[in-house]
């Protein structure tokens, strides 16, 4: 599908793009681009054949490429596009995997001065609790959602090729607004890292932490897995949809009081109601998924 593809930013996600994309014959070859002191990453990746080579320079890195990949955290999108735009090429398909949107089209016409039209705003609905090219894995995003988020001069064959290639990858590839991308995520996935971080942080506060830990079972496990999240990558994240994200926040503030205030009143008939109705509720999106 792809000659010669860039990765730039070669970990857990960019990393797993590049061996679904070489497993499946879909790219001749791949490059990885990293800062200098990214090279010790840069050679593990290629060591264990996610990558045939690996630049430092942006130039030598997206020579002759048909395709470049932007999977570094959304904070650093403006920056790539800094170094891009002096060797961005028409003929070629760029897209990135960051978890909001609306902020990399920013960086774009930022640095562009408009969206380029081969640019394509993608975001793939998998990861893991692990970080690093170490824990890239060939089937991450088999049968999971993937979406694009194109504008109104999105070029159509570029899009098209970024759709097949997610496709081909196993990834099942929605299009949606770049707003609602946003607030829908801010509440599926953004808020919910945000619990998990915050419950790890207060419960690693306590004075007795050691027997909080020793004797948490699985449903504490369970819950604060994606507390074992890239910091790095959730702080720009939560910078970069906070319009999104506070609102929420507010709104799960309310929750808590409402269910702190039944227990304090003893008003278990109301609790019971809305446990069932979380639980039903949930029951609907497991039935979805």
């Amino acid at each position: 599908m792809f000659k010669k593809i860039c990765v730039i930013g070669v970990g857990l996600i960019g990393g797993s793009i590049a061996k679904v994309a070489r497993t499946q014959n879909l790219v001749e070859t791949i490059v990885g681009f990293g800062r200098l002191d990214d090279v010790e990453n840069l050679q593990i990746a290629k060591d264990l054949s996610v990558i045939d080579e690996f630049y430092t320079d942006i130039e030598a890195a997206v020579c002759n490429t048909d395709c470049v990949i932007i999977a570094t955290p959304v904070a650093a999108t403006e920056s790539i596009f800094k170094m891009l735009k002096p060797f961005w090429s028409t003929e070629t398909v760029y897209f990135d995997v960051g978890s909001t949107k609306g902020n990399v089209i920013e960086a774009a016409e930022k640095v562009f001065g408009f969206m380029p039209p081969n640019f394509i705003p993608a975001h793939p609905i998998a990861g893991a609790e692990n970080s690093g090219v170490q824990a890239s894995l060939v089937d991450l995003f088999l049968n999971k959602r993937l979406i694009l988020t194109p504008v109104e001069n999105t070029n159509a064959e570029a899009l098209q090729k970024t759709q097949q290639f997610w496709q081909e990858i196993g990834a099942l590839v929605s299009i949606m607004d770049v707003q609602q991308h946003d607030s829908v995520l801010a509440a599926t996935s953004h808020l919910p890292h945000i619990l998990a971080f915050g419950l790890v942080d207060m419960l690693g506060r306590r004075d007795e932490q050691e027997d909080i830990f020793k004797y948490a079972a699985g449903g504490f496990r369970d819950f604060t897995r994606i507390a074992s999240s890239d910091p790095t990558m959730w702080t720009a994240i939560c910078e970069a949809n906070k319009t999104e994200l506070l609102p929420l926040l507010e709104q799960f503030k309310t929750e808590i009081t409402a269910i702190q205030n039944l227990i304090e009143s003893g008003d278990n008939a109301k609790l019971f109601e809305l446990f069932v109705y979380a639980n039903t509720a949930r029951e609907r999106f497991l039935n979805q998924t």
